[in-house]
């Protein structure tokens, strides 16, 4: 029953999220600063979660001040840099390289996991890392050598593999939370010390002349980010993660590109080209030989 409970949570988890590359998408063609998108999401964020969290960080004063490190490290790789890598790397490449490159996560997952001793790592990982890899590097190559060996990549290819690895840390981390926190309680801890690290990115892009013009459109894109893919995908994806743990619940993440390609051909008229084809084999090859468990390993 619970892990029923988690696989519904990831699948919404994945949903939202997949809408957050639509959005990311539309805000590049808008004009809208990336990190100023970042910023008034996250701030809305803070501000919906509030009212009902309010108390509970009062009652658990305690258990957040006593793991401070943990939820810094937490709020920075994932509310600070992976949203901002994110929205910068749709600026420069197409929705599909972008979600794309999303279905690598579980297996960096499980590197970091290894490197820093928080789970053990079986041959059939090693193995599942190393397609993942050559999935990404099929799609930012574009299956071309010429672009290999002159490492003339896609700036925002190169941007969006720092959103990996930075989503990746955070999933691994996740884990070692060894401390109770209502779900929500823990979202809006982590949007507030996330805000610590986003506000210097969007001072950034203000000091360079980059403003946002607020309207309707704005109001409403900026409430659907914090509605779902903020709250509802964070809430989501923590809670199954506690179920099932952070291995079991990364596979899902190939969800998220089969529901952005499908919505960015239909909405961006995207081409899903033969190297997305290839890549995107390679890497779940990877993700199903890395959630292979080897029995007395």
């Amino acid at each position: 029953m619970q892990s029923a409970k988690a696989y519904i949570m990831l699948v919404c988890a994945t949903l939202f999220w997949a809408g957050n590359f639509m959005v990311g998408k539309f805000a590049s063609f808008s004009n809208i600063p990336p990190m100023t998108l970042v910023f008034f999401r996250w701030s809305l964020v803070w501000l919906i979660l509030l009212p009902f969290t309010c108390r509970e960080i009062i009652v658990y004063k305690k258990v957040i001040m006593s793991n401070l490190p943990l939820l810094f490290f937490l709020a920075l790789t994932s509310v600070g840099l992976f949203n901002s890598f994110t929205y910068l790397s749709l600026v420069y490449t197409q929705v599909i390289n972008a979600s794309l490159f999303n279905t690598a996560i579980p297996a960096i997952i499980i590197l970091l996991c290894f490197l820093f001793k928080i789970e053990k790592t079986n041959k059939f990982q090693i193995c599942g890392l190393i397609f993942a890899v050559l999935g990404i590097l099929s799609i930012i190559t574009k299956l071309d050598l010429n672009i290999l060996l002159s490492l003339n990549f896609n700036k925002g290819d190169l941007i969006m593999l720092g959103g990996v690895v930075s989503w990746g840390l955070y999933s691994a981390f996740l884990k070692k939370k060894n401390f109770d926190l209502p779900l929500l309680t823990l979202v809006h801890v982590l949007c507030t010390f996330g805000l610590i690290f986003i506000f210097p990115q969007y001072l950034y892009e203000y000091s360079q002349g980059q403003f946002i013009k607020f309207d309707m459109n704005l109001i409403y894109l900026l409430f659907f980010l914090a509605l779902f893919p903020s709250i509802g995908s964070y809430y989501c994806w923590a809670g199954a993660v506690s179920i099932i743990g952070a291995n079991r619940a990364g596979i899902f993440l190939s969800l998220i590109p089969l529901f952005s390609t499908i919505m960015a051909i239909a909405i961006y008229n995207e081409k899903f080209q033969f190297f997305h084809l290839i890549g995107a084999v390679l890497i779940i090859l990877g993700l199903f030989l890395s959630n292979k468990e080897v029995k007395n390993a």
